[in-house]
């Protein structure tokens, strides 16, 4: 079956993709939560009332979602890219469920620039981009903190330039 709606995502020129730190950035998130999967599955062993067979069951589901997620991690980096045109920016992102924003720049109220302590510990950062509807959620993560710093600047001139005719 072919894809008819590829063509509502398509931008021939000038995507950018994120950093591939983001990928290991996530998958350490990832091993961190597992770390609390483990330990509920080792209790499930401990736990005398519990059938074998059902810690075995939670022990193998737990190591075919790890992998699952482990391997997903990386195609939904690899998704995320940004370009920057004349009056607006796209952000796109996803597999299965594919988003293109379209953020004019002179809607642009607020830049925000934000990483956590992985984040911050991998060398990358999220460009968050508000206007004022609710529901424009356009954020660029996995960013090096100097093209971030770089676009936060970019985006800022250019929503002051369009929104001073306002």
């Amino acid at each position: 079956m072919a894809d008819r709606t590829k063509d509502a995502f398509t931008y021939a020129d000038g995507w950018t993709a994120v950093s591939t730190k983001m990928i290991t950035a996530r998958r350490l998130t990832l091993a961190l939560v597992y770390i609390l999967v483990v330990a509920g599955v080792v209790a499930l062993f401990l736990i005398p009332d519990v059938p074998q067979a059902a810690a075995w069951a939670a022990l193998a589901a737990a190591v075919v979602v790890f992998g699952w997620l482990w391997w997903l991690i990386g195609r939904r980096v690899r998704s995320f890219g940004y370009a920057e045109r004349g009056d607006d920016l796209l952000v796109s992102s996803g597999i299965m469920f594919r988003r293109l924003v379209i953020v004019p720049y002179g809607r642009m109220q607020l830049v925000d620039v934000k990483a956590g302590p992985i984040d911050r510990w991998m060398g990358i950062t999220t460009v968050q981009l508000h206007t004022a509807a609710a529901t424009t959620d356009a954020s660029i993560p996995g960013l090096e903190p100097d093209v971030a710093a770089g676009l936060r600047d970019r985006l800022a001139r250019r929503g002051e330039q369009r929104s001073a005719g306002l």
